[in-house]
């Protein structure tokens, strides 16, 4: 009888810490995923003034057109891309267009000085902002939450759970990429 008394509490124990490392990967996944939401709005709201700023350059600098197709295609790219890995270099190739963007803006002091273009790059770098520290603080939620899957005894768990690991939100070429200046040709 001691020994089936015992052989239950190791079997509750178990099913307690089952519970526990599961219920623990269930909450790490739905921040990550409500971390990725935060991005996604973001994101969102960053492709949205796009065509603002395409339109009130093209007001200045009608013939770059090349430029202006540029922007629209990374744009449309940008919204087209599903998951953190797509998004990302979508994005980065929507920040290297806009870049050229703001390039051919320095060619053109009146367009600099224009109150809604200013408004708009001023808007552009407060989403550019929050996407930093949203992209912060979702690679934090996926580093934890793709730890704690990793981490033994959850390792046991995680797989047949279907708890798969997530990909981080980086730059596709890394950091260096975000650092290296747009090439920019007015020859044309």
């Amino acid at each position: 009888m001691e020994i089936f008394l015992v052989l239950i509490g190791i079997i509750v124990a178990l099913a307690f810490l089952i519970i526990g490392i599961y219920n623990r990967l269930v909450a790490l996944r739905q921040t990550a995923n409500q971390a990725w939401s935060d991005i996604e709005v973001q994101l969102k709201q960053r492709q949205d003034l796009v065509p603002q700023l395409v339109n009130t350059v093209k007001g200045y600098a009608s013939h770059e057109k090349e430029t202006f197709q540029e922007v629209v295609a990374a744009r449309n790219s940008a919204v087209s891309a599903n998951g953190p890995q797509e998004s990302a270099a979508a994005e980065g190739m929507l920040s290297q267009a806009l870049g050229k963007l703001f390039a051919l803006a320095e060619a053109y002091p009146e367009l600099k000085a224009n109150e809604n273009f200013m408004q708009l790059q001023d808007q552009l770098a407060d989403v550019e902002n929050k996407i930093a520290a949203s992209r912060r603080f979702y690679n934090n939620s996926v580093q934890e939450y793709n730890t704690a899957r990793e981490q033994f005894p959850a390792v046991l768990i995680a797989g047949p759970f279907g708890f798969h690991p997530r990909d981080f939100f980086e730059a596709p070429e890394g950091r260096q990429s975000l650092q290296t200046p747009p090439e920019v040709d007015f020859s044309s």
